[in-house]
């Protein structure tokens, strides 16, 4: 029987066969096991004082580690599988090399490494053993089940930490002399509908949302991708929810409907715009239709675009990702993303207590992907190109 009933039950069979001590110790082992609030409950149900599962609490910190007798003569008791069989221990440790594994033919060397696996293994190699036995031997070695984590790092550009000082400075020029700087980026695109969305809500007990089994797009909604614009003085963020493909005109259109919608009026006096971008996808370093989109821009704004790459593989350090995208992954999680207006209205009320605010809205343009941009049309940009990493860092000025 779980929960304090359990407890009450269990204490009630006891009490009359223990005495004081073991009493406390009984009640506070319940506290123990029970967590956070355990002394509250343990006291509840049983009618023990807080005072003495407190104290039972100290005295079971400190019991001797092994008793003081023994109730089997010494050598008594069925002998462990190690002592048995003393090659034991080391064909399995051999099995749980990760790379030879014993016989490099073995099934098990392309198999899951599961405790019933290796029992049937050693068992082929001459053991008499159970998997329960393998599973308590493995912890006996100090193995647990345990995941694949993202710590390793590709390998790194040579100038990666001088191009961040140099996107440093140059934001904090901009932002000082009260000209806009933008963080720019897709963020991951996301099926439109009841799917389960990762993550959990508070809901009413045994009432979890019900979302699909299975993932497949649904037609007549899709697949959207969220384009976001993150004003770093400002602290606001603007988002498009893409219906067609994430192109670089999708994200340069976006960049112009924050720009007219809520740029303008906060830098009325600008002359340039400032956009710090991750090196690939719709707005990639080396992509000619972001460029020549983004002359489009400067021509109608009559800003100068300048723009700063992020380094391969740091997209992570982009001011977007841990400002704007993060808290809109907060706000929607356990919430399945049922409809277009869903997605929206859980994007546009993100907030933060620092004051962040966001505006979502529909894109529902066409954008075709592949679009060719011709050596004519790219010797029309008005690029120039900054002396450090050229690639990285560029200006776009309006055409006279």
């Amino acid at each position: 029987m779980d929960g304090i009933a359990g407890v009450r039950q269990r204490f009630a069979a006891l009490e009359s066969v223990i005495d004081e001590r073991t009493r406390r110790l009984l009640v506070a082992a319940e506290s123990s096991a029970w967590g956070a609030g355990g002394i509250s409950v343990v006291s509840q149900a049983t009618g023990v004082s807080r005072q003495v599962i407190r104290q039972g609490l100290r005295e079971l910190k400190e019991l001797p580690v092994a008793p003081a007798g023994r109730i089997r003569r010494a050598g008594g008791g069925r002998k462990k599988s190690r002592q048995k069989d003393p090659s034991l221990v080391g064909d399995l440790e051999r099995l749980l090399e990760p790379l030879t594994q014993g016989d490099p033919q073995s099934s098990l060397r392309w198999t899951c490494k599961s405790v019933r696996n290796l029992a049937d293994e050693l068992k082929r190699q001459g053991h008499q053993i159970s998997y329960p036995v393998v599973a308590e031997l493995l912890h006996e070695l100090g193995y647990s089940l345990q995941s694949s984590r993202k710590t390793k790092e590709s390998s790194s550009h040579l100038d990666r930490n001088q191009q961040f000082e140099y996107i440093n400075a140059r934001v904090e020029r901009s932002i000082n002399m009260s000209q806009p700087v933008i963080s720019v980026d897709t963020k991951k695109k996301e099926l439109a509908g009841d799917f389960k969305n990762h993550g959990s809500d508070w809901r009413p007990r045994g009432d979890p949302e019900k979302a699909q089994t299975h993932d497949f797009a649904i037609p007549e909604l899709g697949r959207v991708a969220p384009y976001g614009v993150y004003d770093l003085a400002a602290n606001s963020g603007w988002v498009s929810v893409g219906l067609d493909h994430d192109t670089a005109s999708f994200a340069v259109e976006t960049i112009r409907r924050w720009w007219h919608a809520m740029g303008q009026e906060r830098y009325p006096h600008a002359k340039q715009l400032l956009i710090t971008a991750d090196g690939g996808g719709s707005n990639g370093s080396r992509l000619r239709l972001w460029k020549l989109e983004l002359q489009k821009l400067a021509d109608e704004t009559r800003l100068i675009i300048a723009v700063s790459h992020f380094p391969p593989g740091t997209s992570k350090w982009n001011k977007i990702e841990h400002r704007l995208f993060s808290f809109i992954s907060k706000n929607w999680r356990g919430q399945p993303l049922t409809s277009l207006e869903v997605i929206v209205s859980l994007i546009a009320g993100t907030a933060t207590r620092k004051g962040l605010k966001v505006h979502a809205e529909i894109d529902g343009h066409t954008y075709l992907p592949g679009t060719k941009v011709s050596e004519s049309a790219m010797a029309e940009i008005n690029l120039r190109r900054d002396p450090f990493h050229s690639e990285w860092n560029y200006e776009i000025h309006p055409l006279p």
